[in-house]
Order: structure tokens, then sequence, then C-alpha cells
């Protein structure tokens, strides 16, 4: 398994590359997988490197198996301030995604609530008493079977883009909560795992106040088949 890399680094932030198949955050459901939390206190020094209460500063979270940037504050304060502008919605960010079909449109809108499933506690579906959320893209290659994806999530629910876009019948490929059984087990046989990756954050640097755009590599199989 690949371990997480460093994309930028300065006195009161790092960023970093988290590889698919890692947790975020060290809690009891991360059951003996690797958590970026631990891997940050193991290997940087840092004011809240160590904090329980602040994650190690890591400031948000991506799913067990999508991999892509995740922004980690050093300071208390940075890190409230990174967590109010993920509050306020003045993060931006895009991720790449490779999902069954060919979609109709070469971009568009996805607007559709989502929340949890009463009848399922670990998966989301949409419906009308879920949370507002919004998801745009845009289509930057396709073929018959497939098409790759730049994905703009303008809300972050949990498992947001996994449910959009298996609500509008193309679901990202490798994806074993969202895809299907069938899909699923065709899936496994020729892709690594779950097609998702946060390819870019940007943010206002809380000390600097510059504009700040980060981009985490895409792995090597991550391209249209």
């Amino acid at each position: 398994m690949h371990t997480p890399s460093v994309i930028y680094e300065d006195d009161y932030i790092l960023a970093l590359n988290k590889p698919a198949g890692w947790v975020v955050n060290d809690s009891d459901t991360a059951k003996g997988n690797p958590t970026l939390q631990d891997w940050i206190s193991e290997n940087f020094n840092f004011e809240i490197s160590n904090s329980k209460e602040l994650r190690s500063g890591i400031v948000h979270r991506l799913d067990k198996p999508t991999s892509g940037v995740i922004l980690v504050a050093k300071t208390s304060d940075v890190f409230f301030a990174l967590q109010k502008q993920f509050a306020d919605r003045e993060i931006e960010k895009v991720y790449v995604a490779l999902v069954h079909g060919k979609l109709k449109d070469t971009e568009g809108s996805i607007n559709q609530k989502i929340g949890r499933l009463p009848w399922n506690r670990v998966r989301f579906g949409v419906f009308e008493g879920g949370r507002e959320a919004l998801t745009n893209y845009k289509v930057l290659s396709s073929n018959s079977d497939y098409s790759f994806l730049e994905l703009y999530p303008k809300t972050g629910r949990t498992h947001q883009l996994r449910v959009h876009l298996k609500h509008i019948g193309h679901p990202i490929v490798g994806d074993h909560l969202y895809a299907g059984k069938k899909l699923y087990k065709e899936d496994i046989q020729k892709f690594s795992g779950l097609m998702l990756h946060a390819k870019e954050i940007s943010f206002t640097h809380p000390i600097t106040k510059e504009r700040m755009r980060l981009e985490a590599p895409l792995a090597e199989d991550f391209k249209l088949p």
C-alpha cells in the first residue's frame, strides 16, 4: 500500500496526498486500517501534531477509498480558521472520477438532496428529507463504456459525489457501496479500487491571506481505459 506524500508545507499548513485505502481520522471504526492521523503524529512535530481533540490538525475528511489532497493545520488558530472557510463555503475543491457509461451532456449540475438511508446506516441516498447538495461536472473524455469527469462539489455532504453520480445512472467505477454488486464484481477485475480522486483544493491562507491552489497528482491507473 502507498504511503501519504507531502504536496506543500510551510510553518502553518501541511497538504498531503492521501492514498486510497487510508482512513483519515483515528477512531474505533478504523479497525486496524492505517490512519492519516497516526501517520502525522509519528512523522511530524508541530504544535497540534499529537492533539487527539484537533485530529492532529486534519481539517476535513475524505472517504477511505478516495485518494487525494487533504489540508492539515499546524496550529490551533489555523485549524479553526480553515474550518471556518469550509463552513462558509470559501474553499473550492475539484475531483476527478471515472464513471460507468457515456454521459448525455458534456457538462451539467446535479442538485439533489442527500441523507443517510434509514434502513442502511452505512449508505446515503437522494430523498426529499435530505440536506441540500449540489455537484457541477464536466466530461473530460469518454468512450462507449466509461466517462472521465471533473467534479466541482458546491456542498460537502458525506458520499455526495458517489450518491449523485449513482442517481444520474453513472456510478463511479469500483464503488462497492453504490455501483451495484454485478458492476462492482466486474470493476475489481480491471481496476485497483474506487476511481475517485480529490485533485485540487483552493483556499485563502489564514496567515498570508494569499489565495492558494494545491494539486494532488493522479495515480498511474487513473485514466480512461
